[in-house]
Order: structure tokens, then sequence, then C-alpha cells
């Protein structure tokens, strides 16, 4: 299905700035913007080009680059907010460009510095900042692919990679409290030991689809995943974090959970959501929505210093015009 028109009938993406948008119509999907941003390392070089905009579109691949064949990729997820006084702001970008690095050196690939990666990221949002809703309308949804785009056939890296920044207008992943289920012997990536579930590699996520697939046709939200080493202990959902009142840094047994008063789960994309049910094989347990929750409190001080209504003393947002 192709995602909804959000311009006017007589307006096209290619216009300008003044073109008439329907934010109302936006969800949390793909719409294409105007430019995009790619920039380029290669062996001969030994560092990444200077980068630059093109119209946002399709890109050319060799049919063996090190994405395709292997995975030999990570991403980033961010978002840019409009704020009461109408500025662009991002919210810890920085920790997105240094998390990028790690997840690079991990995946044996060269990453841009941190001062390239923000500086790719506000030239991108500063392309496309008539995409960037209207306060309380949604937010600009940033996604940094960091791939081998070079040819390779035995399993070694790829020659070249390429940076690649494209950014899309959504509003919010979830609709609603979640129903989550937890399932045995599903691990949703295994950190540690060698594995890749300490970074965001590309290779994380789509074998997660399939019992996410099956959960939510039984009704579930999403999935609850417990710990690969124990099966014991309470991880993270598919696609972001989970916390559960009170808050305490430690493993969390399942036991504990399903006794917990309010759960919530946060995310670039879910912001913070509350948690309606979890299911364990027969046990279902429910937990405190609504106004009054910690997860609602910290919904709206998060929400209120992206959007310049409460004081940002953490220094967290980074103004973008």
């Amino acid at each position: 299905m192709a995602p909804p028109s959000i311009l006017a009938p007589s307006e096209s993406a290619g216009n300008s700035s003044s073109t008439e948008i329907n934010w109302d119509e936006i969800g949390f999907g793909i719409i294409p913007t105007d430019f995009m941003y790619m920039m380029k390392w290669s062996i001969a070089e030994d560092k990444f080009s200077e980068g630059s905009l093109v119209p946002y579109g399709n890109i050319q691949l060799t049919p063996s680059p090190g994405i395709l064949n292997y995975g030999q990729g990570v991403l980033e997820g961010l978002k840019a907010y409009r704020t009461e006084d109408g500025r662009i702001v991002l919210f810890r970008p920085k920790e997105n460009g240094e998390r990028m690095k790690i997840g690079a050196e991990r995946m044996c690939m060269p990453s841009p510095s941190v001062e390239q990666f923000l500086n790719a990221v506000k030239t991108t949002v500063l392309a496309n900042k008539r995409w960037v809703p209207p306060l309380g309308k949604g937010s600009l949804y940033i996604r940094p692919l960091l791939m081998g785009t070079g040819s390779v056939l035995g399993l070694a890296p790829a020659s070249e990679y390429t940076l690649l920044i494209y950014t899309t207008p959504v509003k919010s992943y979830h609709k609603g409290p979640l129903n989550l289920i937890i399932r045995d012997k599903l691990y949703r990536a295994i950190p540690g030991s060698g594995g890749t579930g300490g970074i965001k590699s590309i290779v994380n996520y789509s074998p997660a689809y399939k019992a996410l697939k099956e959960a939510r046709a039984e009704g579930f939200s999403d999935i609850l995943y417990l710990d690969a080493e124990t099966g014991k202990f309470i991880e993270e959902v598919t696609g972001c974090n989970i916390f559960i009142v009170k808050v305490m840094e430690r493993p969390v047994p399942v036991e504990e959970l399903l006794k917990a008063e309010e759960v919530f789960c946060t995310g670039t994309a879910v912001v913070v959501n509350p948690v309606l049910s979890t299911t364990y094989n027969t046990t279902r347990a429910e937990y405190k929505t609504g106004s009054e929750t910690v997860s609602q409190k910290l919904y709206e001080t998060l929400v209120g210093i992206q959007t310049g209504h409460l004081e940002d003393t953490k220094g967290w947002t980074v103004q973008v015009d």
C-alpha cells in the first residue's frame, strides 16, 4: 500500500517551502522528503569524502556489496523537533554518533567522526526542514545508515562504505498502551560473548519478524524478550527498551515483572509508551496507565525538554537552525 499523501492536491514534494502539508495524515511510515545525504569511504582514500545532499530517491548498488551479501552495516535513529518558539532541535545527537562508531568498530567498518556525523545530520535536517512537523503534530525521524557498499564475495570486509541519511515525518510509533507477551527460548539479540546484541547492527532486526508477526496475530502488541544467558531476566521489547516502576538498574526476573505496578517502554520511535499488560504462559499481569502514572510524567517531561516547553538543564538538545 502506498504511503498516504500529506501534500495538498495541487502540490508535489519538489515544490517550495510554502507547500501545504496535511500533518493530520502522517503516521509512522516512509513519506519521501526532499533530500538525503551521502558520504563515501574507500580504501584508496582511507577517509570519508566531504559528503553532499542528493535528491531523495533510489540508490545504485553492485549485486555484491557487503551490506547485501553479508549484512555489514549499522543504523541509527534520532529525531528533530519543532519547539514552541519555532526552532528546530535534535535530542542528544552526539550519543548517536558515538554509538555508530562503536557499532562500526564491531562490524569491522570505518566510521565518520562524531563531528562529521553531527554535521551530516544537521545538513540533512536543514535541507528537509519544511518536513519537520509543527509543535504537537509529530517529529522528523532521521535514519543514518552506515553500510558496506563495495563488492565482496569471500568472507571479508567491503572495500567501500557509504553513510546515507534520510528523513521522514512521523507521529507516535504505538497508538496506546502495549499488551506484551513473553516468549520462552526466543531471544531478541545476544550481547557479549561475541554477539552483536550490544550494537545497532542491521542483522539484529529481521530475525524477530516471524515471532513478532505471530504475536500480533494472537492480539499482542509486541514481544518482551528474556536474557539469552539465563532465560529468567527481562531484557527488551523488539524495538525499544523497557522500564519498570520502581526503577533499579539490575536484572529483573519475570516473577518480579508480573508483580509490578507500572511498566513502560522507551526508544527514539516510541518515546515513552506505557505497557497495559504482559502475558507469560497462562499468566496475564495488568499495570497502571493514565494521566497520573510515572510514565506519563516522564513522557511530558521528555517531550517538554524536546519542544522547549521545559528548560534543558542537561544540555541534551542541539539547535539545528
